[in-house]
């Protein structure tokens, strides 16, 4: 950016027509000093940037809006405190454009969802988060009481006598765990280094294998997942068809001058084949019938 050009940007470019008497740059050239955040600036309202304080659900669409969400808002003063003046913010949603107004409450010391949301109400058990409960202002007006005081005591002296086993169990696990600085580590390098090798070891197993990837280390589920799966081959089809043969063929055995089953099944088989093609041929005008009904006796013959 040029000097000029910054100049501008930051509002302190004064033009040749410019003169002390016209007074500021502003007014000079018939502005705001915010610029277009004060554009309704005559009706009492200025354009700011909002968090949103809370979780909330857009009354339009019933989407959650997230707390520390911002937003563009319209701020102004719809009433007063006692001396504390009470704002408005008027904004309009991301998801549906739907106008949402948040109002400051200075005497809860929260904000208020006038219309367009809800608050989303997060409840929680305090044991269940294992969290204390923090006593309130009106339990510790109560404290001042003698009684309530030494009521109250005596319940923390109770809880407290309840919890410190645990508490010296914890702080035992807590000092074992971080007594020795050089022992923790020494064993973090050492799972570092492990770590290391064997992602190594990995990347060596798969440029050898020709993959670009590492592959993960091997478990018991990949390897019954692997042994389920089953690829048929030629040996298989072989060994079913052999299988077959044997048992479609007699368990008697034959004479000696007889050729054995298998040659004699795979003969009708060549003689099926033969016949089925000599029929094709004819079908298709390729021989004549007679030299079908003759090749046919030959067959016969053999």
């Amino acid at each position: 950016m040029s000097s000029l050009a910054a100049a501008r940007a930051d509002n302190f470019y004064y033009p040749p027509e410019w003169e002390p008497k016209k007074g500021g740059l502003n007014k000079f050239h018939g502005q705001h000093a915010l610029r277009e955040r004060a554009r309704k600036i005559d009706q009492g309202i200025l354009i700011i940037r909002f968090e949103m304080p809370f979780n909330i659900w857009c009354g339009g669409c019933e989407s959650m809006i997230a707390k520390g969400v911002r937003f563009n808002a319209e701020k102004k003063q719809v009433g007063n405190y006692y001396s504390t003046k009470i704002w408005s913010f008027t904004m309009k949603s991301a998801c549906c454009r739907h106008e949402i107004v948040i109002q400051t409450d200075p005497q809860n010391c929260e904000y208020l969802i006038m219309s367009g949301a809800r608050k989303k109400i997060e409840e929680y058990d305090p044991e269940d988060a294992e969290t204390m409960v923090l006593p309130v202002e009106n339990d510790r007006s109560k404290m001042a009481d003698p009684f309530k005081r030494l009521e109250h005591e005596e319940g923390d002296i109770k809880k407290k006598k309840e919890a410190e086993p645990r508490l010296v169990r914890l702080q035992r696990i807590s000092d074992s765990r971080h007594m020795d600085d050089y022992a923790l580590n020494k064993s973090l390098r050492a799972r570092l280094r492990d770590q290391k090798k064997r992602v190594a070891d990995e990347e060596a197993s798969s440029r050898k294998a020709g993959l670009g990837i590492r592959l993960l280390p091997p478990s018991q589920e990949d390897s019954l997942a692997a042994s389920r799966v089953k690829f048929a081959n030629k040996c298989e089809r072989n060994r079913k068809d052999k299988r077959a043969l044997i048992h479609a063929t007699s368990i008697f055995s034959k004479s000696s001058t007889c050729v054995d089953d298998t040659t004699r099944l795979d003969l009708k088989a060549k003689r099926r084949r033969i016949n089925a093609s000599t029929a094709s041929k004819l079908l298709l005008g390729g021989i004549k019938p007679s030299s079908f009904s003759s090749a046919c006796s030959k067959h016969r013959r053999v």
